[in-house]
């Protein structure tokens, strides 16, 4: 990074960590307390996936239409209008007294994070050279481990002894510190903006020239396998776990604590890594040892102590890929069409992560949990073809001596 960036780089990463650490904390929690919901709104179990997969939908569709609107008026406030956004539609989940209503405010928190969607890492592709973007997004998505070893647990807690709308209020105080944050000390990066006039027809356009690129068109593909395997797989472990073995909230709340200390020990030290030796390495490791976890998943756990190993191996997995794919993500395209470019890979990502949620619940009722490791491990080994096969490195040197904010 050079002098003529404005702002502290550190204070900088620490809102970015902040509003991953709030938004994934308002997904994840989903999943751990999905009983509580179902008790206190009275709603079966084999629907309750759907909660998963209205927010995906509502951040795919908002993705697309923020990601030109991105390139054009800076990344800076995007992240103003989507913290803001998912702020006031955190609080209203305070008030819901039905599934339908849940649903609801679901869909409006989706709305409020497609508009973020992307807008952190294409933020990290603007402001920082290629060669410490691995470093960056490593530490910007440990928000995710401490949700993990936070958030989730908290959460959980909360909504044992308080209901499941506690969670969600509590995770919108953090995001409106988020707002506050960004506003006072995350500056608009001095890259080239588009000139490009925003109409309908024009992002439509530049959404399909981009995915004229192969390249482009196989980490998007990527990015469907890859989420739809992460909720296929882990919407209903807790549940799973809660009914083989009765265990409490407190337990399921345990675990996650366990996986985000994984996650939050592997994401910088994968992201550094991946700096050095190549992103591609990282995430096709990564992928292959996925792929056997979920699968031996419900053969090695005949005790819940075992969960915790296994959930603990996921969640490095997991770290493993996320800062480098994004990284290598981020080198695909210009400045100019990064924030397109991020916003439509995770607009097609939550496609993936949808699917899974939709059929996480239908498959897990009707032919146990085994079905769901299945699925995580086909969509797991898919995502490590295409990246092995269709997903070109980006040359070190040369990118570094061409990054827009290289010395």
């Amino acid at each position: 990074m050079t002098k003529e960036q404005d702002g502290n780089p550190y204070i900088i990463i620490f809102a970015l960590w902040l509003l991953v650490f709030a938004a994934s904390s308002q997904v994840m929690i989903i999943s751990p307390i999905l009983p509580r919901i179902s008790e206190q709104l009275g709603t079966p179990l084999e629907i309750l996936g759907n909660l998963v997969t209205v927010y995906a939908v509502m951040v795919g569709v908002f993705a697309i239409i923020m990601g030109p609107l991105s390139d054009k008026i800076g990344r800076r406030k995007i992240l103003l209008i989507g913290t803001g956004g998912i702020t006031i539609s955190l609080f209203l989940h305070g008030l819901v007294d039905s599934f339908w209503g849940l649903m609801v405010v679901r869909a409006l928190a989706g709305m409020a994070g497609g508009v973020l969607s992307g807008a952190a890492v294409a933020y990290v592709g603007d402001y920082f050279p290629y060669e410490k973007r691995g470093w960056a997004n490593g530490w910007i998505m440990s928000g995710i481990a401490m949700g993990q070893i936070l958030g989730i647990p908290l959460g959980t807690l909360l909504a044992d002894i308080s209901g499941f709308r506690i969670p969600f209020v509590l995770f919108g105080g953090i995001m409106a510190l988020t707002f506050i944050l960004t506003y006072l000390k995350v500056p608009q990066p001095n890259v080239e903006l588009s000139k490009d006039k925003i109409t309908f027809k024009g992002s439509f356009d530049k959404y399909l020239k981009l995915l004229r690129r192969s390249e482009v068109r196989a980490v998007a593909l990527a990015y469907v396998v890859m989420f739809l395997s992460v909720s296929v797989y882990v919407v209903y472990l807790p549940t799973w776990l809660e009914e083989s073995f009765g265990v409490s909230g407190t337990a399921i709340a345990s675990l996650f604590f366990v996986g985000g200390i994984a996650n939050v020990i592997t994401g910088p030290i994968a992201g550094k890594i991946s700096d050095r030796i190549g992103r591609k390495k990282i995430i096709i490791i990564s992928c292959l040892g996925l792929s056997l976890v979920m699968l031996i998943t419900t053969y090695v756990i005949k005790d819940f102590w075992v969960a915790y190993i296994i959930f603990f191996l996921t969640m490095v997995l997991i770290a493993m890929r996320i800062s480098p794919f994004q990284a290598l993500s981020t080198q695909l395209i210009k400045s100019d069409n990064r924030g397109s470019l991020m916003s439509l890979l995770v607009a097609i990502g939550q496609v993936g992560y949808g699917v899974g949620g939709s059929i996480a619940g239908p498959f897990y009722v009707k032919s146990g949990y085994v079905s769901n490791t299945i699925i995580g491990t086909v969509m797991i080994l898919i995502m490590a073809y295409i990246v092995w096969k269709h997903v070109p490195e980006p040359d070190f040197n040369s990118e570094k001596a061409h990054s827009p904010t290289a010395a």
